[in-house]
């Protein structure tokens, strides 16, 4: 853990992120995609520019086509450069505070055990070699008291806290999974795109699971491994593959009982006392 650590804040240095960050210069129109990481971003990418595009897949990288704003030096993308569609789009992991502004924000939120879980699996056998991490291990990052700006829980709060604005749509990873269609079509009323039967069918065929694991090598996050490699940040062969298996509660077969009932913890010490909510099932409830 200490070397992913270093990996990590390497990878900060290298990428100079908030250079990135200050070369982006926002749009009221732009559409900002910014939930925490493994809460359903890649996904969100996928649905926004198959709407704006009625259905383009001429792209490498969904993050080529919808910038990652924090990495964009690191990978060498202009975020000025034209886009595709209208509106622009683009994707970001920071927190409403340090999110750039002015904006539209779409932000997804996600039961932080299954987030734990899918984070654990998207690192091991990229910036973790594989069997050298339990995820025991892994968690701590998670699980300890100290509060930290852009972890899992003060995301959530930053963004819980602007929920009833107009330029903010937020939602549940759980609820996009039980019912697509109509995360689809408030992403496109959101976004002010215009919604038609054939343009619905291709977008629900486009952002399903099979369908971006068939073409999984255009969200597998390739322009940030082939960066870190050519950095020497990572040693080339590693798998940075995003699209996986999805779905909902997948921490109760792999997640130990030790580390969830420190994840319940965790939620009553950073998110009750904040928010109110006894648990993430409460807080996904209130979502409307």
């Amino acid at each position: 853990m200490a070397e992913y650590r270093e990996l990590q804040r390497r990878l900060g240095e290298v990428g100079d992120m908030a250079a990135a960050i200050a070369s982006y210069r926002p749009r009221a129109t732009d559409v900002v995609i910014a939930p925490f990481g493994k809460c359903g971003t890649t996904w969100l990418q996928q649905i926004f520019h198959t709407l704006r595009t009625g259905g383009d897949t001429d792209f490498d990288d969904i993050s080529r086509v919808v910038p990652w704003i924090e990495t964009a030096h690191f990978v060498g993308v202009d975020l000025e450069a034209p886009q595709r569609g209208e509106p622009r789009g683009f994707k970001s992991h920071l927190s409403y505070g340090l999110v750039p502004k002015p904006a539209r924000y779409i932000v997804a939120v996600r039961d932080p055990k299954d987030a734990l879980v899918s984070m654990f699996r998207f690192m091991d056998g990229w910036f973790i070699e594989p069997g050298t991490v339990t995820i025991e291990e892994f968690a701590g990052q998670w699980l300890t008291d100290e509060v930290r700006e852009g972890d899992y829980w003060s995301h959530l709060v930053s963004w819980w806290d602007q929920r009833g604005r107009e330029d903010v749509l937020l939602l549940s990873y759980e609820s996009m999974i039980e019912d697509a269609e109509q995360s689809i079509r408030q992403v496109a009323d959101f976004c002010g795109l215009e919604l038609n039967d054939d343009l619905l069918a291709t977008t629900l065929e486009r952002s399903s699971l099979a369908s971006m694991l068939e073409h999984k090598d255009k969200f597998d996050d390739h322009l940030m491994r082939e960066a870190a490699e050519r950095w020497r940040i990572l040693p080339p062969g590693g798998d940075s593959s995003k699209v996986r298996k999805g779905g909902v509660g997948g921490h109760r077969q792999e997640l130990p009982s030790e580390v969830a009932d420190a994840m319940d913890t965790a939620w009553e010490k950073r998110i009750l006392p904040t928010l109110g909510f006894p648990d993430y099932a409460a807080l996904e409830a209130a979502i409307s």
